[in-house]
């Protein structure tokens, strides 16, 4: 593996290098203290240090509202709408969020292959960066550590405020390529970087303690707090439940079908025809939530389906924490094994 410094100063300039490929989407500031992935027209304006962004980088892949095909009614036509497709390359992606994007490789292109997703994701090229954890942050508890660089082309690790630069595929070589501004250099390991939310077991032993959490009073302890506002769900980098809807015009000739994300967490998700609802509970909506992310998808393959990016508890309304909920059934697992006699 080829390793090159580079200094902070030059990373701009190795920015509009990067633009010689095709159109680069970075972090940039949104408000005080909001960050948000976006395409660079400055790249003085792209943002190094930042914990995470609003929304994640699935928005670039499935994007919140897509419209999928136009109709008329007048003629009973339809026409699917053709994306267009230029190649693309993100800058500056936590490993934690390279790893989601791999999760939704397995959703959207194991069986039947999302072609919009493919067509995306076939374009597009990664440059990873180190991040400096924050409260929020847990990714090392579910086996993404902060230097984890699968996926990526380029990774570049922070190395007493100038960076490194890891060459880690053909396309990467091919991205610095006359690139003047980088010398040769010995990799360094970096220590003092730590996580400050655990979960207090290592995650191949969380499926286990879900096994017997089915019907944990926990979850309604949970439920009694949320507000409903699928902002953990919406947020999520690996959730991809979305909803159809049919917009007709003013005229009711034509119309357009649009997909558009929708979450597991709204009271309305599971509600079918005739009024029924399979998850009309918040309990039981809070546990399917945790289930998909650390026992249902994680059985078939070996991985949780959380990445520990933090999003659903900074931005929970009513604070609660991932983490804290599963370090909650661990113990309520850990308590249920002890003898009788020394249960409190």
């Amino acid at each position: 593996m080829e390793c090159f410094s580079l200094l902070r100063s030059d990373v701009p300039a190795f920015i509009d290098h990067l633009g010689g490929f095709g159109e680069v989407v970075a972090p940039h500031s949104k408000g005080e203290v909001s960050y948000t992935f976006e395409v660079v027209k400055d790249s003085s304006q792209v943002i190094l240090d930042y914990n995470r962004t609003l929304l994640p980088l699935k928005k670039m892949f499935l994007p919140p509202v897509e419209t999928m095909l136009n109709f008329s009614l007048k003629d009973a036509s339809f026409t699917p709408v053709e994306i267009e497709i230029s190649p693309r390359l993100f800058f500056g992606v936590h490993s934690y969020e390279m790893q989601s994007i791999l999760r939704l490789d397995h959703s959207m292109l194991s069986g039947k292959v999302e072609s919009n997703y493919f067509r995306r994701r076939q374009s597009s090229r990664f440059v990873g960066i180190s991040f400096h954890p924050d409260e929020f942050h847990f990714s090392e508890s579910v086996g993404i550590t902060i230097e984890e660089m699968e996926g990526f082309d380029l990774f570049l690790n922070e190395i007493e405020g100038d960076f490194q630069v890891y060459v880690l595929s053909k396309n990467g070589a091919a991205l610095l390529k006359g690139f003047e501004y980088i010398e040769s250099t010995n990799p360094e390991v970096i220590e003092g970087r730590s996580f400050k939310k655990k979960i207090r077991y290592h995650y191949n032993r969380l499926p286990r303690v879900f096994q017997y959490a089915y019907n944990s009073p926990i979850w309604a302890e949970v439920a009694s707090r949320c507000v409903g506002c699928g902002a953990c769900t919406l947020t999520c980098p690996t959730c991809f439940c979305f909803d159809v809807n049919d917009e007709v015009t003013v005229t009711a000739e034509d119309g357009m079908r649009q997909r558009s994300w929708d979450s597991c967490m709204l009271a309305a998700f599971a509600e079918v025809a005739g009024g029924e609802n399979f998850r009309e509970k918040t309990s039981n909506r809070t546990r399917h939530r945790l289930f998909r992310k650390f026992k249902y998808i994680t059985d078939e393959e070996g991985l949780p389906w959380c990445v520990g990016c933090g999003r659903c508890t900074a931005f929970c309304p009513a604070g609660i924490s991932l983490p804290d909920i599963v370090n909650e059934l661990i113990g309520e697992d850990e308590k249920a094994q002890l003898p009788r006699s020394v249960r409190v």
